[in-house]
């Protein structure tokens, strides 16, 4: 895997590899989007940062999915904040991988077992729910831009 394409742009309020990683694990809904035949299209989702990816559990008879079948190529962002000054967050971009049987049945999957588990202990208080209708994805980012307006005031 290849790392992702350094920020050039707004460095002074770039976050750091490890802050880019705490803010990603600390929030819990990212919106991602998708390239449409009819245009963009941008919904929330929940989803699991490993460090190295950005793993999203979609519908699978879903606009996005269908949208992602046709382009696998995502934006996803995660931010915060409510004040200006206080303004943060993360953009990953790149292009998503099934990974696992669609739509997700349970068939064993090595990369998915610590996934789900990870994800059940975020979202479901530790149970992995499998309702036959979502599916795993996988975006390895190639370029992540980062911001936090707290850095303005320092340095």
């Amino acid at each position: 895997m290849t790392a992702p394409k350094q920020q050039r742009r707004a460095r002074k309020i770039a976050m750091t590899e490890q802050e880019v990683t705490a803010f990603l694990q600390e929030q819990r809904t990212c919106r991602v989007a998708t390239n449409g035949t009819n245009g963009p299209h941008a919904t929330p989702l929940w989803y699991l940062w490993d460090g190295e990816a950005l793993w999203l559990t979609s519908l699978s008879r879903s606009q996005r999915w269908t949208d992602l079948m046709a382009d696998p190529r995502i934006a996803a962002v995660v931010d915060a904040g409510h004040d200006y000054g206080e303004l943060r967050g993360v953009e990953l971009r790149g292009s998503v991988e099934v990974v696992g049987e669609v739509p997700r049945t349970g068939e064993p999957h090595p990369e998915l077992e610590r996934v789900e588990q990870a994800f059940a202990d975020r979202y479901t208080g530790g149970q992995i729910v499998i309702d036959g209708r979502h599916a795993w994805l996988r975006l390895r980012p190639e370029k992540i831009t980062s911001w936090d307006f707290r850095k303005l005031g320092k340095g």
